[in-house]
């Protein structure tokens, strides 16, 4: 598994807010604080195990404007619990949102900072790991990106079909990646990406021209003389290839 999912980027006002309710919100806590960046994590993780994607806040100028492509599933066991946990998170300074969604089971909220999320209703597919159940990202074209993803995280597939493709770890623990099918094409800048990485010991020039081959485009987003590469998906949805670790 040359290459593997460690990270979800947030692009934020204050990280160091953004950072506190998503610790609350996840049971987690601060394992780095710095100017440029805010990191959280499980008590006693250990970093980068596919036991949970961390999430890294990072401080932007710009505010959000559209509708995130990428967010976050949280799970819940039963419905009495899902009610639960939503007055908790708007307890916590969450907002309920609506993005078109109708009568579904689930529950839409934001962040402090907008960031749209799930709260899921009970579903037997989630097995018990912690709130954290799934990062979604929106595509037009779920299947015609998959083959790009599933390189870049080094995933599985779990599930294919009409509404979307599914991803988890080889070892079957940790969140779920689901490419979820939506009708709008992205216009902006996604304020949220993931990271990617190759394990310690491979090249990273070999991974970059590996995901190039794959169909990932070079894109610049004012990174500058960085030690990473940034591309995009085939719909322009961007990600990170991080240093081997």
């Amino acid at each position: 598994m040359p290459i593997r999912l460690v990270h979800l980027v947030v692009d934020s006002a204050d990280p160091s807010r953004i950072a506190r309710f998503w610790t609350a919100a996840l049971g987690w806590e601060i394992a780095d604080e710095e100017p440029g960046e805010v990191g959280i994590e499980p008590a006693g993780y250990e970093y980068p195990g596919p036991e949970a994607v961390t999430l890294a806040f990072i401080p932007v100028p710009e505010p959000k404007k559209a509708k995130n492509r990428v967010h976050l599933d949280l799970a819940t066991e039963s419905v009495e619990d899902q009610r639960a946990e939503v007055e908790r998170l708007l307890a916590l300074g969450a907002a309920r949102a609506g993005i078109g969604q109708g009568d579904v089971p689930w529950v839409v909220l934001a962040d402090p900072e907008g960031n749209e999320f799930c709260v899921l209703d009970p579903q037997p597919t989630y097995p018990q790991h912690g709130r954290y159940g799934g990062i979604v990202l929106d595509c037009v074209d779920p299947a015609a990106v998959a083959d790009l993803w599933e390189l870049a995280t080094g995933w599985v597939r779990t599930g294919q079909g009409p509404d979307g493709v599914s991803f988890r770890s080889p070892r079957q623990t940790g969140p779920y990646l689901t490419l979820l099918k939506v009708p709008d094409a992205k216009t902006v800048k996604n304020r949220i990406h993931l990271d990617v990485a190759p394990e310690r010991g491979e090249d990273h020039a070999e991974a970059a021209a590996r995901l190039r081959a794959a169909g990932a485009v070079p894109v610049d987003v004012g990174q500058g003389d960085a030690p990473w590469y940034v591309f995009a998906d085939q719909e322009g949805n961007e990600f990170c290839l991080l240093s081997p670790r």
